[in-house]
């Protein structure tokens, strides 16, 4: 068998991720230095496995890719387990994180989602296909809502689960 140099360099094919990812945000930020501004990428990643399982996570980086692949990390380390009924949460439930307040109600089958932006792509990631909600905070800030949704969602409780205070 003859090794050529360009079978050195083959790459090896990356293992599919039990979750899927979206990017929200990527924003450019500034640091002012002595010989003039330094830029970096800060990105925010929703990560979700469609089973129950989501989080958000943000983080900077010198380049996009690097910005995302560090959020998607940061997302992965700070996922959170929901309980689903039917296709829906089991109760109407209101979340708030600084300013952002994120109103959750659940929805008969065959409704959908019923959420408008980051409140959208958190529930859907978390396999959540029956929902309506509301940004009711006056905020436009994609990651503070979508950790408004994430409080929302750390507060759902089932029926017969013991509430404990």
């Amino acid at each position: 068998m003859v090794i050529t140099k360009r079978d050195n360099f083959r790459r090896r094919p990356r293992e599919k991720s039990e979750f899927d990812q979206k990017t929200l945000d990527i924003r450019r930020v500034t640091r002012v230095v002595a010989g003039g501004k330094r830029f970096r990428f800060r990105a925010t990643v929703v990560l979700g496995d469609h089973k129950g399982r989501v989080g958000v996570g943000v983080d900077k980086g010198a380049d996009t890719s690097e910005a995302i692949e560090k959020a998607a990390r940061a997302a992965k380390k700070n996922s959170i387990v929901i309980t689903i009924k039917n296709g829906t949460i089991p109760h109407e439930i209101i979340g708030k994180f600084s300013s952002a307040i994120v109103l959750l109600r659940p929805a008969k089958e065959g409704h959908g989602i019923v959420a408008g932006g980051p409140v959208r792509t958190v529930v859907n990631l978390a396999g959540i296909t029956n929902i309506s909600s509301k940004i009711l905070g006056t905020t436009t800030n994609k990651l503070n809502n979508a950790r408004a949704t994430i409080e929302a969602l750390k507060k759902l409780k089932m029926k017969n689960e013991k509430i404990e205070n």
